[in-house]
């Protein structure tokens, strides 16, 4: 990024800005921060509110961040978020990662000049390193774990060989057993083939969680992952594997590559057979690896499976920033919910978690 001061434009409009989000989406390595993603996301949550996508420029003109915004609702907070939450993982400014903190300065410039009244703004899914708790007024609301295998060069051998002899002992185990019963992976690769096999990964995640489920494959959030499933197979983005045995499948593991990194979203299993889940989540690795990637991750939440796999936390947090004495007194009233009440109530700016159970 080009020395100087940023400026912000906002436009009413995510065609827009998409040539410029391309560039930026592939720097930030994340596939929530594609174009795609938030496209396919207001398509499904945006209902006709008003959009606010933030432009910010260098001095030499070029865009160097975007953040898309909307207003979520208007009483009795007029609280304004970021395209995207819910359902997706990581969010935050749609930059180079190095770039994200000089943005919250020149964002905040650009919201107090907005038109249409806000008192509150939420943005979730911004790495705990990026400084935007900086934000004059900023407040972190929450922080999730996010765990990470960082690969950068490893080979599938040095991966192995950094598991315990019991972790190891267990691949070999599966492989063995579920080898005398036909065990074949396979990729999701046919574009008419898609919906039957998103059919199949729905039922399996629901046979592993049964009421538990978080209903991420039903309403607004099932119609977006489908849709986005199938632009992210055109794209080359999509890694759905599936374990089979006997010709039917009994593991699913839904996953995004984007750039150098992959994204493992979601997954079921048949509980009624040993060893699927966890061998396929090895293959699903051992497959990344051979790709080439720089990062496996496993999105936020703090499942003990992920332990096995991870080196690494980023952590996610979610950052408050208030304007006028009605967003104050609404932060004010949630400090105090926290300190008396061992569970959150429900806020405004709260929703239910449409991405848990991510594995398991």
């Amino acid at each position: 990024m080009q020395e100087g001061a940023l400026r912000c434009e906002v436009v009413a409009d995510l065609a827009a800005a998409r040539g410029e989000w391309d560039r930026l989406a592939l720097r930030s390595g994340n596939v929530f921060a594609t174009w795609e993603w938030a496209d396919a996301w207001w398509r499904q949550h945006g209902r006709e509110r008003p959009l606010f996508v933030v432009v910010c420029r260098d001095g030499a003109g070029e865009a160097v961040g975007i953040l898309p915004l909307y207003l979520a609702s208007r009483r009795p907070l007029a609280v304004v978020r970021q395209i995207g939450h819910g359902a997706g993982d990581e969010l935050g400014p749609v930059c180079a990662p190095e770039d994200r903190a000089a943005l919250a300065a020149a964002t905040r410039e650009a919201l107090d000049s907005l038109d249409v009244r806000w008192d509150v703004l939420v943005v979730e899914g911004l790495p705990i390193d990026d400084a935007w708790s900086a934000f004059d007024g900023g407040e972190r609301l929450s922080c999730i774990p996010s765990p990470v295998l960082e690969v950068r060069g490893m080979g599938w051998e040095e991966f192995m060989a950094a598991r315990s002899r019991n972790f190891r002992r267990h691949v070999r185990r599966a492989e063995r057993e579920l080898g005398e019963r036909g065990l074949v992976f396979r990729l999701a690769e046919d574009p008419e083939r898609l919906p039957a096999d998103l059919d199949a990964l729905v039922r399996l995640h629901d046979l592993r969680w049964g009421k538990q489920s978080s209903g991420v494959f039903t309403g607004p959030d099932g119609r977006l992952l489908r849709e986005f499933a199938a632009t992210a197979l055109e794209r080359g983005w999509l890694r759905l594997w599936f374990l089979e045995l006997e010709g039917r499948p009994v593991a699913a593991r839904l996953g995004f590559r984007f750039g150098a990194v992959k994204a493992g979203y979601q997954s079921g299993r048949d509980p009624e057979v040993r060893s699927v889940g966890f061998l396929l989540q090895v293959h699903a690795i051992r497959a990344a690896i051979e790709e080439g990637i720089v990062e496996y991750r496993f999105l936020r939440g703090g499942e003990a499976y992920k332990d096995r796999f991870a080196n690494a936390d980023r952590g996610l947090e979610t950052i408050v920033l208030t304007k006028g004495l009605l967003g104050r007194s609404a932060l004010a009233a949630r400090r105090l919910s926290l300190a008396v009440q061992s569970r959150r109530g429900p806020r405004p700016w709260e929703e239910k978690d449409a991405v848990a159970q991510r594995g398991g």
